[in-house]
């Protein structure tokens, strides 16, 4: 056994906490990178895909590294015990952001960066590594550093596709997502090379003369004289070259993390808590559904997984060719391996393919299934399936949730809390959403960490139920006729996709664009009369609202296909703010000055709310004071 053979340190600074935040004392930041090998025969790692087809060392051991960064106690042993890692998106680092309010930065070293210094003064080691081998750099953005696959030491070949939806018109776009490292198309005057255009997912194919368009010289950009146009799907499907072991990313957070608890002696660590937001929260679910979270040795790796803003998805991270960074949206990036039966925790018999499995069922039989919390916004029912997590597969019934997992929905809100306020435009028909949730994130850590360290339970799961009528199909949701506001008319949607007879087994893809089959059903939160929904954990802004707050937001005509969801956006829906201005452009939600006397008023029913959320352990009751601060801003702006 190896995992885990050297540790090299490059950087080792203290950081500046603020006033208060000394609980724990001082801490360092650990820059550096984490040098693996690991055995392809044992159990643990023939999960691994192409691990077969890897390079190895002379003890016949496959080597890879990944960057490191670390904040912990000067003093491991006055901290709390507890690790929180966060698997990093797209290479990024927001712990701070997400729960000390700082501001983002990829290398939080400044007073705003670091923030409140909550989490430091709760004693936590902050970690985070390089897990996915397609992120460029060199920089800020932790990297995963690879071997490639071969066949016997010959290239390996294999489909990849590539789409793309232009917001604004271009000549030139790469065929990896946004700005990652591609797989080259292997052969650029291959014949079969296709790139086709439609204007909706579900709309025909039409097929780009091959004299119109041609590749760069590194085969890694399609270029078009006439431009692409904005709102408009294009695809590329091609022949690509040398895949990547992408496995070795879930490999690398498990023998990390397991190497932390193993040497608890000098690292004091106890416990280990795993947060994902969004691409990593599907992540996450992935790590668990191939039994990462049992370590070579057998043993627990995460006494604690939180999936933020995943929804009901996995993704590519475990397979040949994969693309980690494509995901799946409402109108981006489709039909890649994301939305894959199984969605819930426990085993369910699919009815379109018949067969029968959970997400945990591999770590339940090994008996590493960690506690689970997933956390969910507005903007995951409508554009992530996120009801899919907790219905039976065919949307009829409930489905029960296991006793160590909650479920939180978020109620009115978007794919990341809202760190802005007033809240903008962003190439959407409505202002952004301004819901920010982070301080129930605050409250929900402490709740996590309280559960794996005594065992003492969390709050409830709240989450919309068919059973009382609080998840609706799209045509059942209520929401008012707003002047100016459309309801969206088409949602994500889920499907029963055929990737090729190896996938499911071998992680091979020999079907591209993937052979569509029957939908999965997707519910929706229903709303009160103001639009607001009417249930999961609502935020003091939406108990005492000012605003409706969806997650939700159309694109503007200016990006084109102004009929589908902007990605990750919510809106916010300002109330009139007298009767007279509700009257006069026909709003049906009763104005500010009909529901509340005055400043003071509104308040005082806000810290009603705040006591409440905090009663059921939603928000810390230390926190009361500075989120009454924040309702008080947004009821300044509404009102001036």
């Amino acid at each position: 056994m190896a995992g885990v053979v050297r540790v090299e340190v490059t950087e080792r600074t203290d950081v500046a906490l603020p006033a208060g935040a000394a609980g724990a004392g001082p801490y360092e930041r650990i820059v550096g990178k984490v040098h693996f090998a690991v055995d392809p025969k044992l159990p643990a790692n023939r999960l691994i895909s192409d691990i077969d087809l890897a390079p190895r060392n002379a003890q016949g051991l496959v080597e890879f590294s990944a960057d490191l960064y670390l904040f912990q106690p000067k003093d491991p042993a006055r901290g709390n015990g507890t690790v929180l890692f966060q698997v990093g998106n797209r290479g990024r680092k927001d712990l701070l952001v997400l729960f000390n309010r700082g501001a983002v930065s990829n290398d939080p070293r400044t007073p705003a960066e670091i923030g409140d210094g909550f989490l430091f003064d709760r004693g936590y080691t902050l970690a985070w590594i390089g897990w996915q081998f397609d992120i460029p750099g060199p920089g800020e953005l932790l990297q995963l550093h690879v071997p490639r696959a071969t066949d016997g030491g010959r290239p390996i070949t294999g489909l990849v596709r590539a789409d793309f939806v232009p917001d604004e018109r271009s000549t030139q776009i790469y065929v990896a997502d946004r700005n990652h490292v591609a797989y080259p198309v292997a052969n650029p005057d291959d014949p079969s090379l296709t790139l086709t255009v439609r204007d909706r997912r579900d709309a025909p194919r039409t097929i780009i003369p091959r004299a119109n368009w041609s590749l760069d010289a590194k085969r890694e950009n399609i270029v078009m004289a006439a431009g692409f146009e904005p709102g408009k799907i294009y695809e590329l499907v091609y022949q690509g070259r040398n895949p990547a072991l992408v496995g070795l990313g879930p490999t690398a957070v498990r023998d990390f993390i397991s190497h932390l608890k193993q040497n608890r002696a000098t690292s004091h660590i106890e416990r280990a808590i795993a947060i994902g937001s969004s691409q990593t929260g599907r992540f996450l679910r992935t790590f668990l559904y191939f039994n990462f979270n049992q370590d070579e040795k057998g043993a627990p790796v995460f006494d604690g997984i939180w999936s933020h803003v995943a929804g009901a998805g996995r993704g590519s991270f475990n397979h040949r060719f994969a693309q980690p960074s494509r995901d799946a949206r409402p109108y981006f990036n489709f039909l890649y391996p994301t939305d894959l039966f199984p969605f819930t925790d426990a085993p369910q018999t699919d009815p379109i393919t018949g067969l029968t499995d959970g997400l945990l069922d591999r770590a339940e039989k090994s008996g590493t299934a960690p506690r689970m919390f997933y956390t969910n916004g507005a903007y995951e029912y409508y554009g992530r399936a996120a009801s899919l997590i907790h219905t039976s597969v065919d949307g009829a019934r409930d489905f029960p949730v296991r006793d160590r997992t909650r479920i939180y929905f978020v109620a009115g809100s978007q794919h990341g809390p809202a760190t802005a306020f007033p809240p903008p435009l962003a190439g959407t028909q409505n202002l952004a959403n301004s819901n920010d949730y982070r301080w129930a994130m605050r409250a929900l850590l402490v709740a996590m960490n309280n559960w794996i360290t005594s065992g003492a339970e969390p709050p409830a799961s709240v989450y919309p139920r068919l059973a009382d009528g609080k998840l609706v199909p799209l045509s059942a949701v209520k929401f008012p006729a707003i002047p100016g506001v459309k309801f969206p008319a088409r949602i994500h949607e889920v499907f029963d996709l055929d990737l090729g007879p190896d996938f499911r087994s071998k992680g091979i893809v020999s079907i591209e664009p993937a052979k569509v089959g029957p939908k999965y059903p997707v519910l929706l939160p229903q709303v009160d009369a103001d639009g607001n929904e009417a249930s999961g954990l609502r935020m003091p802004w939406l108990q005492v609202p000012l605003a409706t707050y969806t997650g939700w937001n159309l694109r503007a005509p200016a990006v084109g296909a102004p009929e589908e969801l902007f990605s990750f956006v919510g809106s916010t829906l300002p109330f009139a703010k007298t009767k007279a201005e509700r009257e006069k452009s026909g709003d049906p939600r009763p104005s500010i000055a009909e529901r509340y006397q005055g400043r003071d008023d509104y308040l005082e029913r806000v810290r009603s709310s705040i006591q409440g959320l905090a009663a059921g352990k939603y928000l810390l009751e230390n926190d009361a004071a500075a989120i009454a601060e924040m309702a008080g801003l947004q009821w300044d702006w509404w009102t001036k």
